[in-house]
Order: structure tokens, then C-alpha cells, then sequence
């Protein structure tokens, strides 16, 4: 999705950060909600989804899905799938593109409010993402 007139200018990636993008309308107007429902909250999850998308420094907040949800497919790959609690029901789920360095698009959660969920994504918005089962022994 390209941007238009009236949009928020995101920095682009410096150094070591990682790339976020959407992948609908949908997800950056659920960013925008989250944005304007707790903004701190929000700027954190935004840079530390820029700084380390897999890190395990705050596993209440920041962790990677387990079960069948561990794992998404998204354009014929297999992604790593992880969620990033913003708000008690405002939650980011992505997908992690190690080698582009990018944080992908992902299904929204379960029973979480559309417009409470954004979904930070890259590359291709068109397509679509699911989820399988995990192998045993999968975390």
C-alpha cells in the first residue's frame, strides 16, 4: 500500500531495525486506533518490534504463539508468528521475515476487536496468510 496525502510519515530503517509495513487497510487503521488509544504503548511496541521482533525479554508482553499458532504461511513460506500485547485487548500479531529483515502481516487474534488489532506487515499485502498446525514437540 503506498502511501497518500494525509498519511503519518514512518522513519525508514536505520542500522539494525527492522522493516514494518501493513498489509491492508484494515491493520493501519487498527494501528492508528491503537495510536490514539494508548500512544505510549503503541510507540513501544513500535520500537521494539524495530529493534528485536523475537525477543524473549518480556514474555508477558512480547512472545512468540504457540500450538497450532506458532507457525503462519504466508505466499507458499513458513514464518515464525508472534504477538505483541499493546493494550489488555489491543494486540499486534506479526510474522517475522528473518532474511528481509521485515515484520509481516498475520491473521488478527481470536476474539480480539478488529479495530483494536494492527497488524504490521511487509511486503505482499495481497496475500494471504494461514496458520497450520505445529509438529510435535513445537513450542
Amino acid at each position: 500500500m503506498s502511501p497518500k496525502r494525509g498519511d503519518d510519515v514512518p522513519p525508514p530503517p536505520i542500522g539494525n531495525e527492522w522493516r514494518l509495513r501493513f498489509a491492508t487497510n484494515d491493520a493501519a487503521k487498527g494501528w492508528g486506533d491503537l495510536c490514539t488509544e494508548a500512544p505510549g504503548n503503541t510507540r513501544r511496541c513500535y520500537e521494539a518490534l524495530r529493534a528485536d521482533p523475537a525477543s524473549i525479554k518480556d514474555p508477558d508482553r512480547q512472545h512468540r504463539l504457540r500450538g497450532r499458532l506458532c507457525t503462519a504461511t504466508l505466499g507458499g513460506t513458513e514464518y515464525p508468528q508472534w504477538e505483541y500485547e499493546v493494550t489488555a485487548d489491543g494486540r499486534v500479531r506479526y510474522l517475522i521475515d528473518q532474511p528481509r529483515r521485515t515484520v509481516i502481516s498475520s491473521t488478527p487474534p481470536p476474539g480480539t476487536p478488529r479495530t483494536r488489532t494492527a497488524e504490521p506487515v511487509a511486503s505482499h499485502a495481497s496475500e494471504q496468510v494461514s496458520t497450520r498446525a505445529a509438529t510435535p514437540g513445537a513450542r
